[in-house]
């Protein structure tokens, strides 16, 4: 695929055709000028060392060498390019519940919405670590593979919603085991899962998962969203709640003690998320204090520069319009005769 970066200068062109008419209406007027002085093949012996062939040439040489630079400033790209980069960082994995509890809106403006406002911030403070994005519910999806492309993630993001799996629960040990395939095999490296839930429906063997990824290395902090006295779980688009099968509305209460047992068991810590800004704060202070490691990070770009061909072409042309200039063309003068004829 081609393109032009900077298109807008291809406008810059219109000028070759206008030059080229202006310096054929001179050439045209130059020549009826000098018919008034005398026979044409007589001018032309008195000029031999004037070549027409090579103004030619020279006009075309430098009309030439202009288009080049213009292609070189609209700046053509085309091809993909892949940079390896090392940067010092951590490699994170967000789990985000996206079971219908986290609708509940003891925390404002729900806990869902509140998790992905935690999530973007974090992302946002992010300048040489890679983040990957899983979701769960009574199952666990791989979201957004672990990458340094903070755009995309936070694209992604905006996206989630719990329509997007189909099978209810919080099978908290299922999103782990994910989160622990899905970090890169690089060695060194610091990592940890940032798990964000409100416990309810627990699957159970979170625990244990969590004390399998502390072995390998990796930290597991809890993000506990809600309150612990519960709220009703709003049915989208409705205005009215979930109810169970004796027509009593379904409350849902955080699991606090759930949440610090698989924290603890993680070797990591456990954060209560309210409505006020302390999460955030917590949650930014903890990424701080994890070692920062060398990441080699694989950067692609659709599109390839090429401006450097049309702007060495460019500058060849300009020489060659400045070596006629300062001496005889050899080569062109043994078709002179033709204009002799003519």
């Amino acid at each position: 695929m081609f393109r032009f970066e900077n298109p807008e200068y291809l406008l810059l062109l219109l000028a070759v055709p206008i030059a080229a008419l202006l310096h054929y209406v001179w050439t045209y007027r130059r020549r009826r000028a000098m018919r008034r002085y005398g026979e044409w093949a007589l001018l032309r012996n008195l000029t031999k060392d004037v070549s027409a062939i090579r103004r030619e040439v020279k006009f075309w040489f430098l009309a030439s060498s202009y288009i080049c630079m213009v292609l070189a400033l609209a700046r053509p790209q085309f091809g993909t390019r892949i940079e390896k980069r090392e940067r010092n960082g951590i490699e994170a994995i967000i789990a985000l519940d996206v079971s219908n509890s986290m609708l509940a809106e003891d925390v404002r403006p729900s806990r869902l919405e509140k998790s992905k406002m935690l999530v973007s911030n974090l992302v946002d403070n992010m300048v040489d670590d890679k983040v990957g994005l899983i979701i769960y519910a009574g199952e666990a999806f791989n979201q957004l593979p672990i990458t340094s492309d903070y755009v995309s993630a936070k694209m992604f993001l905006e996206t989630i919603s719990p329509s997007m799996i189909d099978v209810q629960g919080t099978d908290i040990a299922a999103a782990i085991r994910l989160a622990q395939r899905s970090f890169t095999r690089q060695d060194g490296v610091s990592r940890a899962i940032f798990l964000i839930t409100d416990g309810e429906d627990n699957e159970g063997g979170a625990v244990e998962a969590a004390k399998e990824v502390a072995k390998a290395g990796i930290r597991v902090y809890v993000l506990g969203v809600g309150e612990p006295t519960g709220a009703p779980v709003p049915i989208p688009g409705t205005g009215q709640y979930i109810i169970d099968n004796e027509g009593n509305t379904v409350v849902s209460k955080l699991n606090e003690e759930m949440c610090r047992e698989i924290a603890n068991a993680g070797m990591g810590h456990y954060i209560y998320v309210d409505n006020s800004s302390s999460a955030q704060e917590k949650l930014d202070a903890y990424v701080d204090q994890l070692s920062k490691s060398t990441l080699e990070t694989e950067m692609y770009s659709e599109f390839d520069e090429q401006f450097q061909g049309f702007l060495i072409l460019s500058l060849i042309l300009l020489l060659a319009d400045i070596v006629i200039l300062e001496r005889e063309n050899h080569v062109l003068q043994r078709f002179t005769f033709f204009e002799r004829k003519n």
